[in-house]
């Protein structure tokens, strides 16, 4: 499967979910994100804009967030809505997970919600993320693991991929990513029983990770 597929099924899924009313997270980041005047933030996966905007407020005038996202129709939205209630410290960027277009050591913080999983590759994705924090800076992801390797059949499956649960990894994989990208001591904040999401079970759990000073990506 290419990457510009599985992006096209998700691009069209969300577009045409940007003007609904429906959630469309699996946890709450932002309630652990403890954002503080004058902080640089990114929300991988910003969808509507709704968190980049609380965090916008949190950082204030001297913070700044971005938001980056894949989805036309969510972009299109969030931009709208930051145009109308004039909040001025924000940006969203259109662009894939594993390429965040932003400086080495430039963020304070990055939130996400149920969004990693969609990368094909995510050990890119958490290699960026180590690699745009600052010395110090913390990430907060909510996400979701599933409780055994997804089936074969399904792995290449373009909606269910857009579902949320055919690009879903175990938990034990999960967190080899994040000490493989840098992160050597993960706090999981929350964590769901299995729920089943299509044809396996999953669990959303919330984690939190700093960077260590002097650590590199290996």
């Amino acid at each position: 499967m290419s990457t510009i597929k599985s992006t096209d099924a998700i691009n069209i899924r969300y577009s045409a979910l940007s003007t609904s009313s429906c959630c469309l997270s699996c946890g709450g980041a932002v309630n652990y994100a403890r954002a503080q005047m004058g902080e640089v933030c990114l929300d991988l996966g910003s969808g509507r804009g709704n968190d980049v905007f609380r965090l916008a407020e949190a950082v204030g005038n001297k913070g700044y967030v971005y938001g980056m996202d894949i989805s036309d129709g969510m972009l299109e939205k969030a931009k709208k809505t930051a145009q109308k209630l004039e909040i001025e410290n924000v940006a969203f960027l259109k662009t894939r997970l594993e390429e965040i277009p932003l400086e080495d050591n430039s963020l304070d913080l990055i939130i996400s919600n149920c969004t990693i999983n969609h990368a094909e590759n995510k050990q890119a994705v958490w290699n960026e993320i180590f690699r745009v924090l600052k010395n110090g800076g913390r990430f907060v992801v909510s996400d979701i693991y599933s409780s055994e390797k997804v089936p074969e059949e399904y792995a290449n499956d373009l909606e269910a991929i857009a579902e949320c649960w055919a690009g879903s990894v175990t938990k034990e994989e999960y967190l080899k990513t994040l000490r493989k990208a840098g992160f050597l001591e993960v706090l999981i904040h929350e964590e769901s029983e299995p729920y089943v999401k299509g044809a396996i079970k999953v669990s959303s759990f919330t984690l939190e990770g700093i960077k260590s000073p002097g650590l590199e990506v290996k």
